[in-house]
């Protein structure tokens, strides 16, 4: 009986020793998805557009591009036009390290408006990534849509 208890326990302890021995390399595979926040970031993404920009004017190229896609594919859902709703959506999304636009996600005042700016967001291009020393990373980005009627 005592050696079946040696044995588990032994057996066990193989486990554990292999769980620790793994863990580190399964958290080297996830170096990519690092994020640094935009505000942070070393090297901002690159929206299209803002390649040949100055380093030091790429943040400021990049928040005009951000609000003239936000401009020309704005649509006032017909729905919220009728029943005169209004309000601030807020979005949050990340700019993945391959500089696609991930993990879109809104809240405001109204379904309709959020979807509307979900659209929006979907829409932009794929961008240059955001590194950090000199490593691609994920970078979260927030921005307000404003809806009013005028």
């Amino acid at each position: 009986m005592f050696s079946y208890f040696v044995f588990i326990i032994l057996n066990t302890m193989k486990k554990l020793f292999l769980i620790l021995i793994t863990l580190p390399l399964v958290s080297l595979g996830q170096e990519s998805e690092i994020e640094v926040p935009f505000a942070a970031i070393e090297d901002v993404p690159i929206f299209p557009g803002c390649e040949k920009v100055a380093k030091s004017e790429r943040r400021n190229c990049f928040q005009q591009q951000i609000n003239a896609h936000i401009t020309t594919n704005f649509r006032y859902p017909k729905i919220a036009f009728e029943r005169g709703i209004q309000g601030r959506v807020f979005i949050n999304f990340i700019i993945a390290n391959d500089g696609e636009i991930t993990n879109i996600r809104t809240r405001g005042p109204d379904e309709n408006l959020e979807k509307e700016a979900h659209r929006i967001i979907s829409l932009l291009p794929r961008m240059l990534p955001g590194k950090q020393n000199g490593k691609k990373v994920r970078v979260p980005f927030s921005l307000p849509i404003t809806f009013r009627l005028q």
